[in-house]
């Protein structure tokens, strides 16, 4: 597929996906979903892809829906909207085996913000917002941000944003761990660079186990997470990266993983 609403670069084993509309603030259309679903799919496939960020191209990361599309286009269901076109994207995120960064660069709103909580990590310029804008039009929170806001910054927070829907700027979302970090605007670019260059320069292997061992403790009980981090740590150990790993600490060198 050639992309004409994203940009896809890949360099030292880091994937950047931008979306790409910034005359309407990144507003998702149908092609760019079909284009992001697609770009996952790619980098799931691709061993040369150790790490993924996900930004914003212009002044916001993306202000969620396009709704004057969705206007243009007629009656379009919801339900079809969120199977077809949002929920594939925060599942294959969340199930991607490789870590996922979220550089957000502006503000993140409705369906934007969804997509920027389903990310493994985020890294937020100082100019960066949040809203959960979907009370605004008397609609409720979509494409996983019921599940992951509550879990990021607690019950009552979460029940404020969406309730209110009011804006949260980047100093308050990295108080209430909305965000891992906050970084000048004109630092985003290289402060995100050099943590997705760690993580891509990290055992992949075991990342990915890592994040589908958490993922999966989110809805189990102690005892089944445990027989599952024996099954994961079972899987890691066969790796390449991890004798590697261990080479590198008996010889008291860098370990060189190469994602296998």
């Amino acid at each position: 597929m050639a992309y004409e609403t994203i940009l896809y670069t890949l360099d030292e084993g880091i994937l950047t996906i931008t979306l790409n509309r910034p005359d309407v603030l990144n507003a998702c259309n149908r092609q760019m979903t079909d284009e992001i679903q697609d770009a996952l799919k790619k980098a799931e496939r691709d061993p040369n892809v150790r790490c993924i960020v996900l930004t914003g191209a212009g002044r916001a990361f993306s202000s969620g829906e396009d709704l004057k599309a969705r206007q243009a286009a007629g009656t379009v269901g919801f339900e079809s909207t969120l199977k077809e076109r949002y929920n594939p994207i925060v599942l294959k995120m969340r199930n991607i085996e490789k870590p996922v960064i979220g550089a957000i660069n502006g503000v993140a709103a409705g369906a934007g913000l969804s997509l920027a909580l389903a990310c493994d990590i985020r890294i937020a310029s100082d100019k960066a917002s949040f809203i959960e804008v979907f009370v605004r039009i008397g609609l409720v929170p979509d494409a996983g941000s019921s599940y992951f806001l509550p879990r990021l910054v607690g019950l009552a927070k979460a029940y404020e944003m969406c309730f209110t829907g009011d804006a949260v700027n980047a100093e308050e979302a990295y108080r209430i761990g909305l965000v891992n970090r906050v970084v000048p605007a004109e630092e985003l670019e290289t402060a995100t660079r050099e943590f997705a260059l760690k993580l891509a320069k990290g055992p992949t292997r075991a990342i990915g186990l890592m994040k589908r061992t958490i993922n999966r403790g989110l809805n189990l009980d102690l005892e089944q997470l445990l027989e599952y981090e024996v099954h994961s740590q079972q899987t890691a150990g066969q790796t390449e990266d991890h004798k590697e790993g261990l080479a590198a600490f008996l010889e008291k060198r860098t370990p060189d993983y190469q994602g296998r």
